[in-house]
């Protein structure tokens, strides 16, 4: 073997254990947001309406998080009043995620266009269980499914619990002009 061969082989290898020890890594400017396996424990702080929480992350930092494929009706804003059903919506995410431990799962885009991170958002439940909130709220019929891809996986569940939602007229299918 000729003085220096080895280096070839060797530097592909170190550039590979790089690639490697980067793979499951958030994007830019997201270092650290989540493990692995794509969930992050945070502190719920507050909670916005129907679909929007203030959550503390490990570290201390606070954002709001934006429940992914849901929309739930609009609260009172200054101009104009809370949309059919809105204050109940609130009410029963509240109830949901008052245990104040929550799990978030992200989908691949990490934030909406008013910089708030997008999550699935699961919470303690009775009995050691745990509960899709997003979901929860869906099949109550306090959430309409809102599709926006790339964050998309869970549509097709989110569109089922709907369906059987309005079905039974619950909640907006019972209270609300469509």
């Amino acid at each position: 073997m000729r003085r220096g061969a080895w280096r070839g082989p060797l530097l592909g290898l170190v550039v590979l254990a790089l690639f490697l020890s980067r793979c499951g890594e958030e994007g830019p400017g997201e270092p650290g947001l989540a493990d692995r396996a794509g969930a992050l424990q945070a502190e719920v702080i507050d909670v916005h309406d129907g679909d929007t929480i203030e959550v503390e992350l490990p570290g201390g930092s606070r954002e709001d998080v934006r429940y992914i494929g849901i929309d739930t009706p609009e609260t009172a804003k200054p101009d104009a009043p809370a949309e059919c059903i809105a204050d109940e919506a609130e009410a029963a995410n509240e109830a949901l995620v008052r245990e104040g431990q929550v799990t978030l799962r992200f989908g691949p885009e990490r934030r909406d266009r008013y910089g708030r991170l997008l999550a699935y958002v699961y919470a303690p439940a009775p009995g050691g269980l745990t509960r899709f909130v997003n979901a929860a709220l869906v099949r109550r019929g306090l959430a309409r499914p809102l599709t926006i891809a790339p964050n998309d996986a869970r549509a097709p569940l989110f569109e089922r619990l709907a369906a059987k939602a309005a079905a039974a007229g619950r909640g907006l299918w019972r209270n609300c002009p469509v």
